[in-house]
């Protein structure tokens, strides 16, 4: 019985070690086949050596940064009063990897940039009614109007087809922030480096079933069997003649050739476009002055500091370039005394906020970091990077220049890009050089890359995707340099993804989660005291309370007050009955 009973537990011991081994072994090999999937190899064909602070190395530092980021959230105090000043930056085409590389190209993976300091962060979806991925003129509308529209069109209904030259302007145009500001009486100001009448700015005053309708000569083209009575209004002369346009103080920006008569050189030697005779800069004077009202155009950076430190005018107007401005580079490179060079966005916002400044109402200002946007387009991500730093710093200079207690800023984007943050680079590596060699065609590949575009040409051998290109000799130092692209198109497209949205000042906390685009300018109105139709009545500037949060409205004390008037009544009564 014995022997027995020791051959069946052998047999058990046998079948389990069988069953156990079995086991360890199909976890291996689903573990290959997973490895399979998605294999990760630490060989590298590029020499690089990482690069990084050497407390990186020890546990105890990131434990450090850890409790010190718990901390400052801790201790940040929701700030719920009404902000007297308001600023609205959109980095146009400012996707979440181009924040991310535009970190490393200012020389670190931990840099964080002047809104990425802001206390509170959200996201946008940024769909349009009729297209996944959007453009600039239907977001535009969005976080301006608070309206989502069709593609290219800006402030104009969804209900109207895009470049419909005849329809019920009054019953589907809709205005936004900047109206909401000048009627509460606030001073408005509009800053891009972008024509002034491209799709960002033009949101913010403009009304259009065609976002190209930059003037006449476009609107003439597309509407030509259209009463000229009954044409719509080009959008460069809505910026002059029109209600928000010209109640707008301070205008910055480029664009001039919208604004002249073909014929007429501005002062680079560019002609006009405009085919109905019409100088709108001379018209914008003449508007200014008949309302009896100091007003000056400017176009160079000189005479655009003189006006701006001399405060001597009511309303100033400055474009200084035919199409779009230079990018921050190229104006690096002008070959002319520093103070003779175009003026870069920074320079644009100090000088709009010293026009803004002072105003015992407030004021409301927009600005477009648009040039991130043209770079991304032409495939040439070290332009984009340096426009992005640019955006940070203006971004910088007003967070600096103005008071936490008082002024909100948001920052966000209209739309992401195709750019590409890829491969596995060493820290420290140049992100705009080589992330590796590849071990299927032996080629190296660059960190950054596109989904699309013209880079296509300069990736693959006569445009065979099968073969690409070695990009050794590449010189990617020069920001003219296209970076490589899968798909060959003329020009790169935009993204669908979320982009970001950073907010610092009252009301900042409002900003938090993942929204709807056109639930941004509700937030900033409301954060402002402004846009009364929306049913919030005005509330009285909060008296200083040491930066804890909030003011409340007569809305919200009157039933507090009820409430304690009734308390005391049946107080009252209850100690009455008791003493009879």
């Amino acid at each position: 019985m014995m022997c027995r009973a020791v051959h069946i537990s052998a047999l058990v011991i046998s079948f389990t070690l069988a069953s156990t081994l079995s086991h360890v072994e199909g976890a291996n090999s689903r573990r290959t086949d997973l490895d399979q999937q998605h294999p990760r190899s630490d060989s590298r064909a590029w020499s690089s050596v990482p690069v990084y602070d050497a407390r990186e190395e020890v546990s105890e530092y990131w434990r450090e940064v850890a409790q010190r980021t718990l901390q400052d959230h801790t201790d940040q105090r929701n700030n719920a009063r009404k902000a007297k000043n308001a600023i609205f930056f959109i980095g146009d085409g400012m996707s979440l990897p181009t924040v991310a590389a535009t970190r490393m190209y200012l020389g670190n993976e931990n840099v964080s940039l002047s809104f990425e300091q802001f206390p509170y962060f959200g996201l946008a979806k940024t769909y349009c009614v009729n297209r996944q991925v959007a453009d600039s003129a239907c977001t535009a509308t969005a976080y301006l109007s608070g309206v989502k529209n069709n593609y290219g069109m800006l402030n104009v209904a969804a209900s109207v087809r895009r470049t419909t030259c005849e329809y019920d302007h009054e019953a589907t145009e809709f205005k936004g922030l900047l109206k909401w500001a000048q009627d509460a009486g606030k001073l408005t100001g509009l800053v891009t480096n972008t024509r002034i009448t491209h799709a960002t700015p033009a949101g913010s005053y403009a009304s259009s079933a065609e976002r190209d309708w930059e003037d006449d000569s476009e609107v003439n083209a597309d509407c030509t069997t259209t009463p000229d009575e009954r044409k719509p209004q080009d959008i460069a002369s809505q910026l002059v003649h029109g209600e928000i346009g010209k109640k707008l103080k301070v205008i910055l920006g480029c664009g001039r050739r919208h604004f002249l008569p073909r014929g007429t050189l501005d002062e680079d030697r560019v002609n006009g476009t405009r085919s109905d005779r019409v100088n709108l800069i001379d018209a914008w004077k003449q508007v200014h002055g008949e309302m009896g009202e100091r007003a000056e155009y400017v176009s160079d950076k000189r005479s655009l500091q003189e006006a701006a430190n001399l405060k001597q005018v009511d309303y100033l107007l400055g474009l200084f370039g035919s199409s779009h401005c230079l990018y921050n580079l190229e104006i690096d490179e002008q070959q002319v005394p520093v103070e003779d060079r175009k003026p870069k966005l920074s320079e644009m916002v100090e000088a709009a906020l010293q026009m803004l400044e002072g105003s015992e109402q407030g004021y409301v200002l927009f600005v477009e970091g648009g040039l991130i946007d043209t770079a991304h387009h032409s495939n040439r991500a070290r332009l984009s990077l340096e426009e992005t730093n640019e955006f940070h710093k203006a971004i910088e200079l007003a967070r600096t220049r103005t008071s936490i207690d008082d002024t909100l800023i948001v920052v966000s984007s209209d739309h992401s890009h195709t750019l590409m943050y890829n491969g596995y680079p060493t820290r420290g590596n140049d992100v705009l050089g080589i992330a590796d060699i590849s071990g299927v065609d032996k080629l190296p590949y660059t960190t950054l890359s596109y989904a699309n575009g013209e880079g296509f040409s300069q990736t693959y051998v006569d445009g065979n995707p099968s073969k690409r290109i070695d990009i050794t000799n590449y010189d990617l130092k020069n920001y003219r340099q296209r970076y490589l692209a899968t798909v060959p198109l003329s020009s790169e497209t935009h993204g669908g993804e979320d982009v970001g949205i950073y907010a610092s000042g009252p009301s900042a906390h409002l900003f938090a989660g993942t929204l709807e685009q056109n639930v941004i300018p509700v937030l900033i109105a409301y954060a402002a005291n402004i846009g009364h139709e929306f049913g919030w009545a005005p509330e009285p500037s909060p008296t200083d309370d040491g930066g804890d949060a909030s003011s409340m409205s007569l809305s919200l004390l009157l039933p507090i007050g009820l409430s304690l008037a009734s308390t005391l009544a049946r107080w009252l009564h209850r100690h009455v009955m008791m003493a009879h």
